[in-house]
């Protein structure tokens, strides 16, 4: 490769510190993939990078990142297509092919144990190491708040560069220096009214070796990012006619449905379809790895004839009640299954004489993802391959396990990742999808479109685990003097990377995600994650570790701060020391009216949590009816560094905390006997009304020295500042979730 070319089509996206490594591991990091466009190209189409495919009939932006209704289809497009100058409403696009060249360079790095406050030379060399590692393992992955850190400057990097592109095509064409022309929405523009569209420059523009180097807009020029977009799937969302993988139609197709042991993790001795197999419209009944499938005419046929099936279910390989597991909560707070202590500043056992000791449990249950879309994939073997339609968010991984279940090479596997109905996590996951294929292989030749029923989302989930903290904190000379804190959860990691072949060394840091990360001055602060056994396969919930930590660091702060007798706002404000994060609580503090007087059997609570790099505070506000407690307002400030679409930002940020107080209010999955969930619908986890639902206030900030997602960090403080506000109107300081076991609401 020259110094100062890339070979042709290909394409190198930014530059990394590395802080180590032999010449040739720099080598194979700085070689970029391939364009994994360039293989499914029809004629008369062209792409000049991964992002960029340009047809006759118009321009599709590539949006790696799976859509689950968080809007990263949008603000990706927008960062291609304020470069590319063209349109946003008149680009069309997709979430591409699953690729390495799409890799998630940032989402490795959320595991390592660094403080999203530390801007240290070892924290940033970290941070780098991180996309070394995502670049290596070809990590095309959704999550984790990810999508537009990772993307900021790949994809505004890649309209640049295809635009330089087009118009050197324009100048050779024309016979003119390409300094001469420039770009108006789409087209090249020359003198004399001279205007080529895009669209006739492509084909001798992908001919051209693109620069090395681009010079990226200034901010201060944005026509598109740092202002509100219109959502590019709005139109069909409120319309009806937007397209999921539920609705998908194939000619000639099946539906079918399974029924999978409800313990996770274990089959059946013994099957009876017979009666199923009787049934009008069933075409066939197959024995699967945990159970058993129906193919037939219908999706309902399939459903009705899944369960007439009986089963002589095996025993489940995990605890079997919900006690069982709390007892391995306990058990694990011993010191012997210390996973890590991150934080342990000062001497928290330090001698207390002539102090108040407080101590306090705190429990979170387990909770189920429970997308509005159930689990549903499309599979379709046909001249000698197969075809994978399915909402995904690690699609590289799910062709690898097709692959591995089949025995295809992963060039004889197409897979289609389309637009999720919700996730929340649970499309990381890819157990649905081999189902699926399993059904798919028995159907001959014809394509099956595979559905869970309501109850087997719910059986078959990888639920949030439960967790357990146990906390002590000091007060002396009426201040906050000790914070100690022991949170104890199955390993999140373990449990997950498991089902990918993945053995991943060391502390697993979502046990103690926003908790020992979070920028309080207080004289001795210890902060240690205990890694209990695994109860029931679990994995990555909507915040992950920082769903239930938030609530546990923050409802304990705020026992101590009122056990000093200091205010609960206040005092969080004179703690914080990291300029932004004081920020967003003076924010919120300001939108709430914080102080001002609230009628009798009212309270306000406020919470805090920095997960994902993002500081985020929120204030609620709670009265006493007669029917119980009504929330009444809610406010919610955070920082993301820099706000590329305003809009979008509030909605995640309200709808992450609605997300946050339905669950915290209502919502829990218990075990009683076999390890199976006791809830199996909606009805059993009922989610917040429309009517208890407040007015929510939102506020973005910029103050923050890195850009950050905004999909998660709202969900992590609305449990607390729920939890605290019930305290001071009621006085009864609520340590357990769901809150409903304690209260009523209105």
């Amino acid at each position: 490769m020259g110094a100062g070319k890339i070979l042709r089509r290909t394409f190198l996206i930014g530059t990394a510190a590395i802080a180590g490594g032999v010449a040739f591991g720099v080598w194979r990091y700085r070689t970029p993939y391939g364009n994994p466009l360039e293989n499914g190209l029809a004629e008369g189409e062209a792409t000049l990078t991964p992002y960029i495919k340009i047809a006759q009939d118009g321009i599709t932006i590539i949006t790696p990142r799976s859509e689950v209704g968080q809007g990263t289809t949008t603000t990706l497009a927008a960062l291609v297509a304020e470069e590319l100058d063209v349109d946003l409403t008149a680009i069309k696009t997709d979430h591409g092919p699953p690729s390495s060249a799409y890799y998630n360079g940032v989402v490795s790095a959320e595991g390592f144990p660094i403080a999203a406050t530390d801007t240290g030379f070892l924290a940033r060399n970290g941070r780098a190491m991180g996309d070394v590692a995502g670049k290596f393992l070809g990590l095309h992955i959704t999550g984790g708040s990810t999508s537009v850190p990772d993307g900021f400057d790949k994809m505004r990097t890649a309209g640049a560069v295809a635009r330089l592109v087009l118009i050197q095509a324009a100048a050779d064409r024309l016979g003119v220096l390409a300094g001469s022309l420039s770009t108006e929405n789409g087209a090249v523009i020359g003198a004399g009214d001279v205007r080529i569209p895009y669209e006739d420059l492509a084909i001798d523009a992908a001919a051209i070796d693109p620069p090395r180097h681009v010079e990226l807009k200034d901010p201060s020029n944005w026509r598109y990012l740092g202002k509100s977009q219109p959502r590019l799937d709005m139109l069909g969302k409120v319309t009806g006619t937007a397209s999921y993988g539920i609705d998908l139609r194939l000619p000639d197709m099946l539906y079918g449905t399974v029924r999978s042991n409800p313990a996770q993790g274990a089959g059946a001795f013994d099957v009876d379809a017979s009666s199923a197999e009787a049934m009008p419209g069933v075409v066939k009944v197959i024995r699967t790895q945990h159970g058993a499938g129906v193919l037939a005419d219908n999706t309902w046929t399939a459903f009705r004839a899944a369960e007439e099936i009986t089963f002589d279910w095996a025993p489940s390989p995990y605890p079997e009640t919900s006690e069982e597991m709390a007892a391995a909560l306990e058990d694990s707070l011993d010191d012997s299954a210390r996973d890590s202590r991150f934080r342990n500043d000062g001497d928290a056992d330090a001698p207390t004489d002539n102090a108040e000791v407080i101590e306090a449990d705190y429990v979170i249950p387990f909770l189920a993802h429970a997308p509005l879309e159930p689990m549903n994939a499309t599979a379709w073997f046909h001249d000698g391959r197969l075809e994978i339609w399915a909402g995904t968010q690690v699609p590289t991984y799910v062709v690898q396990a097709a692959a591995d279940l089949t025995g295809l090479p992963e060039g004889a596997i197409t897979l289609h990742t389309v637009t999720s109905g919700g996730s929340f996590g649970r499309r990381l996951e890819f157990d649905f999808i081999l189902q699926a294929i399993e059904l798919a292989r028995e159907a001959d030749g014809r394509p099956v479109k595979m559905t869970w029923s309501r109850e087997e989302d719910f059986a078959h989930d990888f639920p949030r685990p439960m967790g357990l903290a146990r906390m002590r904190g000091v007060i002396r000379d009426g201040q906050i003097d000790t914070f100690d804190g022991r949170f104890a959860y199955p390993s999140v990691v373990s449990s997950q990377t498991s089902r990918l072949g993945i053995t991943v060394p060391g502390p697993d840091t979502t046990i103690v995600a926003g908790g020992w990360d979070q920028p309080f001055s207080i004289r001795n602060y210890r902060l240690a994650g205990h890694r209990a056994p695994e109860m029931a396969p679990v994995s990555s919930w909507r915040s992950v570790g920082a769903s239930g930590n938030g609530f546990f660091h923050d409802c304990f702060l705020d026992e101590l701060i009122h056990a000093a007798g200091l205010d609960p706002m206040e005092e969080r404000i004179r703690l914080c020391w990291h300029d932004p994060s004081r920020k967003v609580l003076e924010a919120v503090a300001e939108m709430s009216s914080w102080g001002s007087p609230l009628p009798e059997g009212s309270g306000r609570g406020v919470a805090f949590c920095l997960s994902f790099g993002v500081p985020c505070a929120e204030v609620v506000e709670v009265s006493q009816t007669d029917r119980g407690l009504q929330i009444n307002r809610a406010f919610a400030a955070a920082d993301v560094g820099t706000a590329l679409d305003p809009g979008n930002l509030d909605a995640q940020l309200s709808g992450g905390m609605v997300f946050g107080l339905g669950h915290a209010m209502n919502c829990e999955l218990t075990y009683t006997a076999g390890g199976a969930p006791d809830q199996t619908n909606f009805p059993d986890y009922p989610a917040m009304r429309f009517d208890q639902c407040p007015v929510i206030e939102t506020r973005i900030l910029e103050n923050g020295d890195a850009i950050r997602g905004i999909g998660e960090p709202g969900v992590p403080p609305a449990a607390p500042a729920l939890a605290n506000a019930i305290f001071a109107a009621t006085g009864q300081r609520l340590r357990e979730m769901p809150f409903n076991r304690f209260v009523d609401f209105a």
